[in-house]
């Protein structure tokens, strides 16, 4: 599983950040999942290699724009790329009403299906290889943060059991080894119940805006990662009297309170300038959120690709795989 950035500035871009974006990769495969699309999401794909036909879900966090003002144009670029399967779309309700409103005053008609799932319900959505839990955030607008968990997990038949239960050898073993139920002796028989995993489900949690990192304490049960906000420091957050963002002290203390081993902070106030040196400078952040978490801590930047193991290991990916700059 990676998780490729594709804007990491806060409210509006600056010369070396997009806004708010985040891609998923599934550990096999070209399948991946966006989680927020800022304006210009769309120009930050083509940098990369990924495809916006094996896109498989588009995870919106809240409606503000710095998070889905690119998403018309990313769709409309989809269709023009021959784009025919459904795409799922997990948003709050008002991004639909958007969408639809855009689509008719800009005579936009896809040649694929959009499936909407309200965020608002807090839903669990399944794909193939990933779940997606939904859970309630802190911020001027609803806002949301999303648990992907790997479905799919390298497992192996538990031999003695299934010889236990009498089921012989042949078809109806590989049915369960593929993670099929089956029919046997007039009984409904689970496959993950003959199954022996070979590691945990992998599961990474992206945070959308929010002022109270611990409303995701329960949230984090099972994640190796958390992607939070961090806007601000502590100082300039109380200069800036902005309570719908959290600062690097305040999610790193959370981590550290909850022993999370990594955390990935982002969407940084474009005040902050990559350069160590400046008055405002993201080292500021890093520096902050070091003072408290004992953990892996990484500072998001723009096309940054970090991969999780199936031991459930964390870095960063070095030099290029996903990305084709």
């Amino acid at each position: 599983m990676n998780l490729l950035f594709l804007g990491t500035s806060a409210g509006v871009p600056t010369k070396s950040r997009n806004v708010a974006g985040v891609a998923v990769r599934e550990s096999k495969g070209k399948g991946w999942y966006l989680i927020d699309c800022g304006e210009g999401t769309q120009h930050q794909v083509l940098n990369t290699k990924l495809s916006l036909n094996a896109l498989k879900a588009i995870l919106i966090t809240h409606v503000h724009g710095d998070h889905c003002y690119g998403l018309p144009g990313l769709l409309a670029s989809a269709a023009m790329n021959g784009r025919t399967e459904p795409l799922t779309i997990v948003a709050p309700a008002g991004i639909k009403t958007w969408l639809d409103a855009t689509f008719e005053a800009t005579q936009l008609s896809l040649p694929f299906a959009l499936e909407f799932v309200d965020s608002d319900d807090l839903p669990s959505v399944e794909f193939e290889n990933i779940a997606v839990a939904t859970y309630r955030l802190s911020h001027r607008a609803p806002s949301y943060a999303y648990g992907l968990t790997e479905r799919k997990v390298d497992a192996a038949l538990d031999v003695d059991k299934l010889t236990q239960k009498g089921i012989p050898r042949g078809p109806l073993w590989g049915q369960l080894k593929q993670g099929m139920d089956i029919e046997f002796a007039g009984e409904r028989l689970k496959s993950r119940d003959f199954l022996i995993s070979k590691h945990k489900p992998r599961k990474v949690l992206i945070a959308g805006d929010n002022d109270q990192p611990d409303l995701l304490s329960e949230a984090c049960a099972g994640a190796r990662v958390l992607v939070h906000e961090a806007t601000y420091t502590e100082a300039m957050a109380e200069k800036a009297g902005d309570f719908g963002h959290s600062y690097a002290k305040q999610v790193a203390t959370f981590a550290e309170s909850i022993q999370l081993p990594n955390l990935v902070l982002t969407h940084f106030s474009p005040r902050y300038q990559p350069n160590p040196h400046a008055l405002l400078s993201i080292e500021d952040i890093r520096k902050e959120a070091l003072s408290v978490y004992s953990g892996s801590l990484y500072l998001a930047r723009d096309f940054g690709e970090y991969t999780l193991d199936k031991s459930g290991h964390f870095s960063e990916v070095e030099g290029e795989s996903l990305s084709a700059r």
